[in-house]
């Protein structure tokens, strides 16, 4: 299954403070948006990948094309509209991954299970979660949570969708739930980058 990747990369760091574009902290020496990328490229099923960026973004979107990385910017209107603005302007009538850039522990191991899982589940979307405990056990703590399955989720800031499906109000979707959340703990805080930057480091070491 050939699947297009999307990385939203133009929100602002505002929990941060003034450190420039978020997509361009570096954890352990290289960019948070070129770890994505290179997670991307080295996944099976992706034949292609688009950066969305906004007038808030404009080095990522530099640093993006100079890598032959096709670029998008989009309004800057939130992350859900933005994603939809950018599937419907490059006709994306295929599965399309979105993942934000502020993932920087991702594997192209996980990324492959997720598309594994999607082409199986018989839904047009799926989203990927982690049980909200294991995030507070790296000490994170996640804005939004959801319950299913009787368990209080977070989401990760991956999912698929039908790209031919997205203007419709309501998709039916199904839910994977990682184990783990060190691969995809979103860094949205400096103290959320020291620990990402400690977990990659122990990764590294290993």
């Amino acid at each position: 299954m050939g699947v297009v990747a999307l990385v939203m990369a133009g929100g602002k760091a505002v929990r941060m403070g003034n450190v420039g574009e978020k997509p361009l902290l570096r954890v352990c020496g290289k960019t948070m948006v070129e770890r994505v990328i290179e997670t991307l490229r080295g996944a099976k099923n992706i034949n292609e990948i688009i950066v969305a960026t906004s007038k808030a973004t404009p080095r990522t979107a530099e640093l993006m094309r100079n890598l032959s990385i096709k670029v998008v910017e989009t309004p800057g209107k939130g992350y859900c509209s933005d994603m939809r603005h950018t599937i419907k302007k490059c006709v994306l009538f295929s599965p399309v991954l979105t993942i934000s850039a502020d993932l920087p522990l991702t594997t192209k191991e996980l990324i492959d299970e997720i598309i594994a899982h999607y082409k199986h589940c018989g839904k047009p979307a799926l989203a990927v979660a982690v049980p909200v405990e294991a995030y507070e056990r790296l000490g994170l703590k996640s804005e939004h949570s959801f319950e299913a399955g009787g368990k209080r989720l977070a989401p990760v800031g991956i999912n698929i969708v039908d790209g031919r499906h997205i203007d419709e109000s309501r998709i039916a979707e199904e839910v994977l739930v990682l184990k783990k959340a060190e691969p995809v703990m979103n860094v949205n805080t400096l103290s959320d980058l020291k620990i990402a930057e400690k977990l990659l480091a122990q990764e590294t070491n290993r």
